[in-house]
């Protein structure tokens, strides 16, 4: 076609998870399906890569977990990303922000927002590989992306193959002190309510 029109559509919308960030969510570490193929597609927003989803987070829910984590699908040993969003570890004491640098994972503008909001607390922001066993040195783990916004994870459980829980990473049991601060800084942003020093808001119409 010689011309396009380009269509924004605004809704309001709630938690994207149930108790969003009023109360932590649990999730469930998925070792018999992968989210996407090493060299694969994981870095698009394509349909697909939410397709990938849409069994185990079933199988996640009659459980009684909300949200799935995925390992990457070459070794099953990193921590790559959640069923709809990125993956966000938080080390309080060392004032650490620390994510995946999977190139199967989705770039999030949410992430990258937050990890600029992140550095301007004064933390360290880290981007690179993140071994599961690593999971023991969070004191919070957050779910972020554009929909969700920031999901606290209140822990995340790995059962074997014969179904015995094999491990659980326990974080936060209520909405963390930087999980709350990055939060509400973004959407203060977001809202005009702060200085946008950034330049993140600009009028499209």
């Amino acid at each position: 076609a010689d011309e396009y029109t380009l269509i924004i559509l605004v809704i309001p919308v709630g938690d994207y998870y149930k108790g969003g960030l009023a109360k932590p969510v649990d999730g469930l570490i998925v070792d018999d399906f992968d989210r996407a193929a090493p060299k694969g597609v994981g870095a698009a927003k394509v349909a697909g890569n939410y397709a990938a989803d849409l069994i185990p987070n079933m199988e996640a829910k009659k459980k009684g977990f909300p949200i799935c984590l995925y390992l990457d699908a070459a070794t099953h040993t990193l921590v790559e990303e959640f069923s709809t969003s990125n993956f966000i570890g938080i080390d309080n004491e060392r004032k650490r922000y620390i994510t995946p640098a999977s190139p199967s994972v989705l770039p999030s503008i949410t992430n990258k927002s937050l990890q600029t909001i992140a550095k301007d607390m004064g933390m360290t922001v880290e981007q690179r590989d993140v071994a599961v066993e690593e999971l023991t040195e969070f004191d919070e783990v957050v779910a972020c992306g554009t929909a969700v916004v920031v999901t606290p994870i209140g822990s995340l459980t790995r059962f074997c193959q014969s179904g015995e829980e094999m491990d659980r990473f326990k974080f936060s049991e209520d909405i963390g002190e930087t999980t709350r601060k990055l939060y509400d800084q973004l959407r203060s942003v977001q809202n005009g309510d702060v200085e946008d020093k950034h330049n993140w808001n600009f009028k499209v119409a």
